[in-house]
């Protein structure tokens, strides 16, 4: 137990401490989107989402948190996972710029980023979100939360990518 005492919180400290400089970053270019004419769908999922993605989190971390430190193998695997998922998210970050917002925010005629990941895939931030959600989970060795975090999420970011999708679509006109 004195592990888990020792570990969890520095983990739970650098996910939860990365959100807040992300949500940071985003305000910032929710700003600059919005004073640049950009457009956000009305039926984005953004309000749920925002209150989903730290709850998914925080649940990972209690079920850690009662369950004690998984074997090291799980730890370590969901270490490495964790790690490769947010080099992803910040190499789509930095690839988008100002125009990388937790919202769904267009602004009409501007070019889209075919730079960095998104030469490799359209929506590798999403990707990225899917890999910490399961990062956390074997970090965590959340057997309940994981499984139930992934499904929740991932039926939001389905329905994220439909939204995003069309709203690229109808900018580029």
């Amino acid at each position: 137990m004195k592990v888990v005492n020792s570990v969890l919180p520095l983990v739970f400290i650098a996910v939860f401490g990365a959100m807040l400089v992300e949500a940071r970053r985003a305000s910032v270019n929710e700003r600059r989107q919005l004073a640049r004419g950009g457009i956000e769908p009305p039926d984005d999922v953004y309000k749920m989402m925002r209150v989903v993605y730290p709850a998914v989190f925080l649940a990972m971390f209690a079920e850690g948190f009662w369950r004690g430190l998984p074997p090291a193998s799980n730890w370590f695997a969901g270490a490495v996972f964790l790690a490769a998922a947010k080099g992803l998210k910040w190499w789509a970050i930095v690839a988008l710029g100002s125009a990388w917002t937790f919202r769904v925010i267009v602004v009409p005629g501007a070019p889209l980023v075919l730079g960095g990941p998104y030469r490799l895939m359209r929506h590798p931030n999403y990707v990225a979100v899917v890999g910490e959600l399961i990062g956390v989970a074997l970090v965590n060795g959340a057997r309940i939360a994981g499984p139930a975090a992934l499904v929740v999420f991932g039926w939001l970011l389905w329905r994220r990518v439909a939204v995003e999708n069309r709203a690229l679509t109808a900018a580029a006109r």
